[in-house]
């Protein structure tokens, strides 16, 4: 099977500016698909921004909305799947989620973020209660997280358990946490044995400053690309054959030992405090 080129387009987009951001997106598109990718990933909150406060509930949609229409578009036009971030109105709840079209236009998987990070987003968004969600492109099982999901491993762990081979990660990481970037993302590629595509918003943005350092991620432990601190169109391949090979000669998925491990899934009580 031959690798699954794939684009990651670390930007912070316009705030508060839906159309602009789908004009950036169609663009990085055609370059995009000019370099050979079959797939472009976009950060966490593309389609409006992360940093928009009360405009979150505004400009929410549902996952077949009038953005979504317009991507599917773009993906048609320029013969590739985008995966892009925007914030979800399903009913009376808006949910920080991700989707994915594929290169026909038709949609292939939607994903809430299950694990919301600080007070920031608690007070705008309704947690998922999906861990685990999935498609496939040109045969490669692909799985969805969003930023903070994507660091505990246990998510990770679950979508390499179901067969995830490339996990799609659209984050907002901000300072002073370059190290998820840097070191977290590769170790969750190593111990799950899977590409992860980690995509990050760029620049200052409300009171955020985002850290850039996009990256995939390859099950071997390696960075196969890396993004700086500013804006930037990565392409880089998630190939199946030496995820094949890597997944052979690590033993961490054969190894477990899932008896064991019930204790991760059982509430503990809180001890009592001294008095």
């Amino acid at each position: 099977m031959p690798p699954l080129r794939t684009a990651l387009l670390q930007s912070s987009g316009r705030a508060g500016s839906v159309d602009d951001n789908l004009a950036m997106l169609d663009d990085a598109a055609a370059r995009a698909a000019a370099a050979g990718a079959r797939l472009l990933v976009c950060p966490e909150m593309f389609l409006t921004g992360y940093a928009i406060g009360d405009a979150v509930a505004e400009l929410a949609e549902p996952a077949d909305g009038p953005a979504a229409q317009t991507v599917a578009g773009i993906c048609v036009r320029h013969g590739l799947a985008v995966h892009y971030g925007y914030p979800e109105r399903a009913g009376g709840a808006v949910f920080n989620a991700a989707q994915l079209i594929g290169p026909d236009g038709a949609p292939l998987a939607n994903y809430r973020k299950t694990h919301l990070f600080g007070s920031f987003e608690e007070e705008w968004f309704t947690p998922g209660e999906t861990p685990v969600v999935q498609a496939e492109l040109d045969g490669v099982r692909i799985g969805l997280l969003i930023c903070y999901d994507v660091e505990f491993p246990e998510n990770v762990r679950a979508h390499a358990l179901a067969g995830t081979e490339l996990l799609l990660v659209p984050t907002a990481l901000m300072h002073p946490f370059p190290f998820v970037a840097e070191a977290v993302v590769p170790v969750r590629a190593f111990e799950s044995q899977l590409y992860i595509a980690y995509v990050n918003r760029a620049g200052k943005e409300g009171e955020f400053d985002f850290t850039g350092l996009s990256c995939l991620a390859g099950p071997d432990g390696t960075v196969r690309a890396r993004a700086g601190r500013g804006e930037e169109l990565l392409v880089a391949d998630a190939d199946p054959g030496l995820l094949s090979r890597s997944r052979a000669a690590n033993p961490y998925l054969r190894d477990r030992v899932p008896g064991l491990y019930g204790s991760l899934v059982r509430p503990r009580p809180r001890p009592a405090l001294p008095r």
